[in-house]
């Protein structure tokens, strides 16, 4: 089994570079979906993201997401608190995905979509890291459409990030995604023919 880690910054297009991989018979774990469904009722970590941050915050009987952002997105110390309770729960979901598939027996190639790679140490556990770029101003306006929200909240959840260019000096591969989306796959393909080979070896 190969797992491959791939991050970026907000909107660089990290879901897209996934769902390429994807098509292409990779498994992807989606870290953000992961944490998704940790924060729905039920989940591991809402009543404590409850807690932390007020019941100003549930809509009905689930957290509402954009209220969270605001909050977090707005204060590093809260989005610290919020990352302290959901990362955990993320890493042993996508810890349990994977010991699966070795169960399984089975030649994967394994994606993990991790936005906070680095921050959470998850890069450790992939054989590959891949880096997805895009420039400044194009990562505002994907954000902008994406999240429905301002210029201003774009470029201050980006500033709350680790820099992309930090990112980009720690990866094994870097995926320009400022282009096209055939041209992102198609470096996608080659990526995927260049890991099979060195599988063969």
């Amino acid at each position: 089994m190969v797992i491959l880690g791939v991050t970026g910054s907000l909107s660089t297009g990290k879901t897209s570079v996934s769902k390429s991989f994807q098509e292409l018979g990779a498994k992807v774990l989606d870290a953000d979906k992961i944490a998704h469904d940790q924060m729905k009722k039920g989940g591991i970590c809402y009543d404590r993201i409850i807690k932390v941050f007020g019941k100003a915050i549930v809509d009905g009987d689930e957290i509402n997401r954009k209220k969270l952002a605001d909050i977090v997105f707005s204060d590093k110390e809260k989005l610290d608190k919020l990352v302290a309770i959901i990362h955990p729960a993320v890493k042993n979901a996508i810890g349990e995905e994977i010991r699966r598939y070795n169960k399984r027996k089975k030649e994967y190639l394994v994606v993990v979509d991790v936005p906070l790679l680095f921050e959470s140490n998850l890069h450790r556990y992939v054989d590959w890291i891949i880096v997805v770029k895009a420039k400044r101003q194009q990562q505002i306006e994907r954000a902008v459409e994406k999240f429905k929200i301002s210029k201003q909240q774009a470029i201050r959840r980006i500033k709350m990030q680790m820099p992309l260019r930090e990112k980009i000096r720690l990866a094994d591969i870097i995926i320009d995604n400022s282009r096209s989306l055939i041209e992102t796959k198609e470096q996608v393909k080659e990526i995927w023919q260049k890991i099979l080979l060195k599988k063969k070896k």
